[in-house]
């Protein structure tokens, strides 16, 4: 999976990882602004492959697109 698409998360953008959820579920505040950076996970196949790896982190606005971002579709049984 890594180097085709950066994924778009659940989760917003923070700096670091202090105050993060410890139980695996998506870091949201309920106030979301619309102009509150989303985050971006994996590399895409434009970058550096130095970057196509799950802990490579970026963010943008949730109205940005461009030919290397994507998602990932989960179904849950």
């Amino acid at each position: 999976m890594h180097g085709n698409v950066m994924e778009w998360c659940l989760d917003q953008w923070h700096r670091n990882y202090g105050g993060a959820p410890t139980d695996g579920s998506a870091w949201v505040n309920m106030n979301i602004v619309k102009n509150d950076k989303r985050m971006l996970r994996g590399g895409s196949w434009d970058l550096n492959p130095a970057f196509c790896r799950s802990a490579c982190r970026n963010h943008h606005l949730p109205d940005y697109f461009y030919n290397r971002v994507g998602l990932r579709v989960v179904c849950l049984p």
